[in-house]
């Protein structure tokens, strides 16, 4: 069914992998969005995906979906190595961007990504898809307003076990692969949305594979007051992931947090109530509805999920890998 492009933000989409798949499954769930062209390393790929998603448009290189002067904004939905140049040629084709997390592979990429967006005057904004959930939004509502007291203690897993390919995304430092880029980044971000990204102390551990990427990974984040929070990642080893937030009056609960389906409040040892989304999609919808949204009001960012935190994240998991002695290929 062909969705009518009238008033709506047009997407250029860079890669065709599983999660740009998922992203444009959910775009026609938005209000203000549609996906406009996709850019690909092949036309073959290019052109399966536009038939898939009915996209007008298909390009066999990321640049000519780029100078597409329809395309309004861009999603990088591509491997992490490649989101520090592919954002920075949106960027200077004059194209806003939602970049998948992780926004980049360190710190030092980013601050180069941000500041482009900021002498273009472009919206940029990590792809932190779970931050826009319903459940998510309630639980901070309830944070904010006092519902568990002071919030004293986080706890959130996200782990999986993938089968054995060293040549596999996950597992190919070449690629990026490991737990705490691809798997930790959630726990790690909900940690920072309730308690903040600049801990006064980080203590971590991680079993590095084989390949020598982190399959497993634990880390303690203390904060002033004795606020803490625990967190655990990894790719070959499954969780229940869940989330934990522990105040002084009761405890928030968000089973399969990152995907966002539920949030229950407890207070005095009692569940005294619980949010449930009933949503069609599987959500990224929600994020591509605040990018069209903000583009719309000539915002440059979002406050959901700020450039400087994105950045204050990734400075985190900088210093958690450099305790584990692990660098990816061209790192200095």
């Amino acid at each position: 069914m062909s969705q009518s492009t009238e008033g709506k933000i047009k997407w250029g989409i860079i890669g065709t992998g599983g999660i740009s798949n998922k992203f444009v499954a959910d775009l026609p769930h938005s209000s203000n969005g549609i996906a406009y062209a996709v850019g690909s390393r092949s036309q073959e790929s290019a052109d399966a995906f536009a038939s898939k998603y009915n996209i007008p448009k298909a390009y066999d290189s990321y640049d000519k979906m780029l100078q597409d002067p329809e395309v309004e904004v861009v999603y990088v939905g591509t491997p992490h190595p490649l989101h520090k140049q592919n954002v920075l040629d949106a960027l200077n084709a004059g194209k806003h961007v939602l970049c998948e997390k992780p926004f980049t592979i360190n710190a030092g990429e980013l601050e180069e990504v941000i500041a482009l967006a900021r002498e273009k005057k472009l919206f940029l904004m990590e792809g932190m898809w779970t931050r826009f959930l319903p459940p998510i939004r309630r639980a901070r509502e309830w944070i904010r307003d006092g519902k568990i007291g002071e919030v004293r203690l986080v706890k959130a897993d996200f782990g999986f076990r993938i089968g054995w390919d060293p040549e596999s995304r996950l597992l190919n430092p070449e690629l990026g692969g490991g737990a705490l880029l691809d798997a930790g980044i959630y726990p790690v971000s909900f940690a920072s949305m309730v308690l903040g990204a600049k801990p006064a102390e980080v203590f971590s551990t991680a079993h590095i594979g084989e390949t020598g990427v982190d399959e497993q990974f634990s880390i303690l984040l203390g904060y002033e007051g004795g606020r803490a929070a625990t967190l655990n990642g990894a790719v070959r080893l499954g969780f229940p992931n869940e989330a934990y937030v522990h105040g002084t009056e009761g405890y928030i609960y968000l089973p399969q947090f990152l995907f966002g389906a539920s949030a229950s409040l407890f207070v005095g040892g009692e569940e005294v109530e619980t949010f449930n989304d009933d949503r069609d999609a599987e959500g990224y919808a929600f994020e591509a509805e605040e990018v069209g949204k903000l583009i719309r009001e000539g915002k440059l960012a979002s406050d959901v999920i700020p450039l400087e935190e994105s950045l204050d994240i990734m400075r985190l998991l900088d210093k958690v890998r450099s305790q584990w002695g692990l660098k990816y290929p061209g790192e200095q």
